[in-house]
């Protein structure tokens, strides 16, 4: 995996402070594979809150890493409780690793 040890606390922290305790956090893509280099922080995040309080509660778990982290491309996709699965929800949690 290639995240310093640092990314990973302050992932962990920024979600906990965005979404809750109760959210969870998989790193995928190719951070995954020490075999890569460069690209962006792809991930993946499940919350039991509703879409409506999800997405705002994303935007600010963005905000917190753009500030701790310096300025990264991250992508993150957001299950919240009320959406269906679609396939790249499957994807993340099954080829990615979970960091809460």
């Amino acid at each position: 995996m290639r995240l310093s040890p640092e990314q990973i606390d302050i992932i962990r922290q920024a979600a906990r402070a965005a979404f809750g305790s109760d959210a969870r956090v998989w790193l995928f893509g190719s951070r995954v594979d020490d075999g890569k280099r460069g690209s962006d922080i792809d991930l993946y995040i499940e919350t039991p809150q509703p879409y409506a309080r999800a997405i705002d509660h994303e935007t600010r778990f963005w905000g917190i890493l753009q500030r701790r982290l310096g300025e990264q491309r991250i992508d993150i996709i957001t299950r919240a409780a009320d959406t269906s699965p679609q396939a790249i929800h499957q994807v993340a949690r099954t080829t990615g690793v979970p960091l809460l």
